[in-house]
């Protein structure tokens, strides 16, 4: 007997695989591109070892967190990394910010949480980025 479905899904490369480590992995090949590539292209470099479905919708989800672009070229697309693996994640602490009524209290947790060095690494980029214009102080 082959086994049940369950116990294939649990042992495929991409279900041991979480779906941030997987966009990174596929940014990652994005950004070692000269040009916008196609998914097939993508998909190689990932050692062949996911579906081409599964890198359409990773990069499909990419595309909607908007850490990549794509260009129609015939009857596929071309995709474009506009965020590395820092980027997104950014991407994703802000689309959960915005989600949040009380962001006030979102970011006064956040801070309280930080390591004394993480805490002046943001120190440091608040003071770079000079004062804020245009919004509420």
């Amino acid at each position: 007997m082959v086994g049940n479905r369950e116990d294939r899904d649990r042992t495929s490369p991409a279900r041991r695989r979480g779906q941030g480590q997987l966009e990174s992995q596929v940014l990652a090949i994005l950004g070692s591109a000269t040009a916008p590539v196609a998914a097939t292209w993508v998909q190689e470099r990932l050692d062949g070892k996911l579906a081409y479905t599964t890198v359409i919708t990773i990069l499909t989800r990419l595309l909607d967190k908007q850490a990549v672009t794509r260009s129609r070229s015939g009857r596929s697309f071309l995709w474009t990394p506009v965020a590395d693996e820092a980027g997104l994640t950014a991407l994703r602490m802000r689309r959960l910010l915005d989600e949040r009524d009380d962001r006030d209290a979102v970011l006064s947790s956040f801070v309280s949480a930080l390591s004394p060095h993480d805490e002046q690494v943001l120190r440091a980029l608040l003071r770079d980025a000079g004062p804020v214009t245009g919004g509420e102080s």
